[in-house]
């Protein structure tokens, strides 16, 4: 939470400003596509203005070096002038990195490598800087985030959850306050005055999903689409109390950290304000949902299309509803609605499974973000299935939200003025961050070159045959004094590991959404020696295990990864948390036919190879992953591409009607 409060201010020439979205037709398409090659060709080789701002702050740090906090401070109060008056001009941002650095090496501690100073600068010029994990984003952002505010410029650094928007926060204050810049935090629970002085500093660090919705709320209060002349003429009118409607003060700069989780992965769900339903009519409704998809026979009146993850009546299926919805009567008697109803009940049942996709707590139903392993507490799924999944798990059946106003991640961060992000994972989502936000993807080098050991992968007939194997391995490892990380893909997998593990005796902590209160505990003695831990996606982003310098002596953090993801970069991820600046590791992957991943690929293509001998059956299991994950990759991809074209179409219908979006 922030503790600064609003200095008043003249009022700025343009209030809530924003970009605005533009129609896009073939030719601006065609030019997405032609202006991608120089975009990608400059990411892989290089910015030679980079190297040269690298140079020229260089050329300052002995100079600043001889300076005291007073004098720096002199010297940053010169900058700001300079960047005001002449904007990004190469001289006055190398100085400003410069000064920042040495600002950081005297308040923090931490000294900016020269891949640092490179990043920071991709991230300044709106680029999406693809740092190694372990490389310092977060320090790294700062020279960003502190050159834009230095020239004037809002900043919203935008992370994945809460908790790292408050621990960057509060560890990066110092330095920010040393150059005379404001912080402020948003995170869950605070109230609109205390949203409104974070806002109104210099430099904000929040949540995507708070940002989101706090615009949201904020385009509500509105009401429609605000003009500039509009927001003005209701400020005069309400001579000055329209301010307290709002919290937000326009979107400038966001620097998006884990950039691929937040603009790619996220970007399938749509942020959704609600008003409620009844709760007794939506019990109702579900019963009778759940009634009909189980008179229906799977052989015959539906498929479960696993690879797009929705089901498809057939036209026998249809027939029955209708006699089905002929006996009920009422709204059961309209195709649309009681076929739509049937769908969401089957996918409740054959789609959604406790373990992998939510989890049970206290009576309630907790969706787990697939991409980060994280319980989502205050979100649900939408068009009753939240509902449905209550029924079955014969939990309370809560009031459906109905939408009042839904953005989705990808509209929300094009409205931006300037964006930017960071991640240790944007190659393979280049070309969509390009033709969505526009955003090129510039790889930085490594500080340190990376010294993990990567061992065979191995691939077993079944499920249980793997997960032994795992537990023989980590036993192995422990005796020679190795911590190990064990990741997961759901928490159901992460517990039936840990029953392997209880079974031979392993002593391990598990890290899942289950037990995410002990998550700093957990992740504070991963790195000692001979420590296992077993862990969800949870330790995959934004996650510093420190290893031990007994355990570095040992070959390092040994990550065993059990399954693999949907995407690639998630894999990467969690390989990620070993070997960082340029400490030892290993990565090894055990696999088996038996995974969630292959049920996305033809039952008799994986029954075939897993008769084979070992040594014929690993050369053709492994393409079948990469088969799994290039159609995962894909489907998700489309299903993104149709959800911000109904964004916009319902953006467009809304807008014509006189709704806010």
């Amino acid at each position: 939470m922030s503790d600064v409060t609003a200095s008043s201010q003249p009022p700025p020439l343009i209030l809530q400003p924003e970009r605005r979205e533009q129609k896009a037709s073939w030719l601006d398409r065609v030019e997405t596509t032609l202006k991608l090659v120089p975009v990608i060709i400059k990411g892989r080789f290089g910015d030679p203005q980079s190297r040269k701002l690298v140079r020229l702050a260089n050329a300052l740090e002995e100079e600043l070096q001889g300076l005291d906090l007073d004098a720096l401070s002199d010297r940053v109060g010169a900058v700001r002038l300079t960047l005001r008056r002449r904007g990004m001009v190469l001289p006055a941002v190398a100085e400003a990195f410069a000064l920042v650095r040495e600002m950081s090496r005297q308040t923090l501690g931490l000294r900016h490598f020269d891949v640092q100073l490179a990043g920071g600068y991709a991230m300044l010029k709106g680029a999406v800087a693809e740092m190694d994990t372990g490389e310092g984003k977060t320090l790294t952002a700062t020279l960003a985030a502190a050159t834009a505010a230095l020239a004037g410029t809002p900043v919203h650094i935008v992370t994945v959850n809460d908790y790292l928007a408050h621990r960057d926060a509060q560890t990066m204050r110092p330095l920010f306050e040393a150059l005379g810049l404001r912080v402020g935090t948003i995170v869950h629970g605070l109230k609109p005055v205390e949203r409104r002085a974070a806002y109104a500093c210099d430099i904000t660090y929040a949540s995507n999903k708070e940002v989101a919705f706090d615009y949201l709320r904020d385009r509500i209060a509105l009401g429609l689409s605000p003009s500039n002349l509009g927001a003005k003429l209701r400020r005069i009118t309400s001579r000055g109390l329209g301010d307290d409607k709002t919290v937000m003060r326009g979107l400038f700069f966001a620097i998006v950290d884990e950039a691929d989780s937040a603009l790619v992965d996220e970007a399938r769900t749509p942020l959704i304000i609600s008003k409620q339903t009844k709760p007794e009519e939506e019990r109702a409704w579900a019963e009778t949902a759940l009634g009909l998809a189980r008179e229906l026979d799977a052989n015959s009146d539906y498929k479960v299309l696993q690879a797009e993850r929705r089901i498809e009546l057939t036209r026998e299926g249809r027939e029955r509803l209708g006699d089905l919805g002929e006996e009920l009567g009422g709204v059961w008697r309209s195709s649309v609605r009681r076929e739509e109803a049937a769908r969401q009940a089957l996918a409740a049942l054959n789609l959604f499974q406790s373990g992998d996709h939510y989890l049970v707590q206290d009576g309630k139903v907790q969706i787990v973000d697939e991409y980060t392993g994280r319980i989502m507490a205050d979100r649900t799924w939408s068009e009753g299935l939240h509902q449905l999944i209550e029924l079955k798990e014969d939990c309370e059946v809560t009031p459906r939200k109905v939408p009042v106003a839904r953005i989705t991640y990808q509209r929300f961060f094009r409205r931006y003025q300037q964006l930017a992000g960071m991640t240790g994972t944007a190659k393979e989502v280049g070309g969509e961050l390009w033709s969505v936000y526009r955003l090129p993807v510039v790889r930085i080098p490594p500080n340190r070159p990376p010294k993990r050991r990567r061992y065979p992968t191995r691939v077993f007939p079944s499920a249980d045959e793997k997960w032994l194997s795992i537990a023989v391995r980590a036993a192995e490892l422990r005796a020679t004094g190795e911590p190990v990380l064990i990741g997961t893909r759901s928490v159901a997998a992460s517990e039936t590991l840990s029953e392997f593990l209880t079974d031979v005796d392993l002593e391990h902590e598990v890290l899942n959404a289950a037990q995410d209160e002990h998550e700093a505990e957990i992740i504070a003695q991963a790195g000692t020696p001979g420590r296992i831990t077993v862990a969800t996606n949870m330790a995959g982003r934004g996650v510093d295990i420190k290893v031990d310098p007994e355990a570095l002596a040992r070959n390092g953090l040994h990550v065993i990864l059990s399954e693999r993801h949907d995407a690639r970069r998630i894999d990467r991820q969690l390989e990620g948390r070993c070997g960082r600046q340029g400490e030892p590791g290993a990565i090894q992957s055990y696999l088996s036919l038996e995974d969630p991943l292959l049920e996305l690929l033809p039952e008799l293509v994986i029954s075939g190879v897993k008769v084979l001998p070992a040594n014929v059956r690993k050369p053709l299991a492994l393409p079948l992953f990469r088969w799994a994950q290039k159609r995962a990759v894909r489907s998700h991809s489309a299903a993104r591409r149709m959800l911000l074209k109904h964004d916009q179409r319902l953006g467009t219908l809304l807008a014509f009607s006189g709704g806010v979006e």
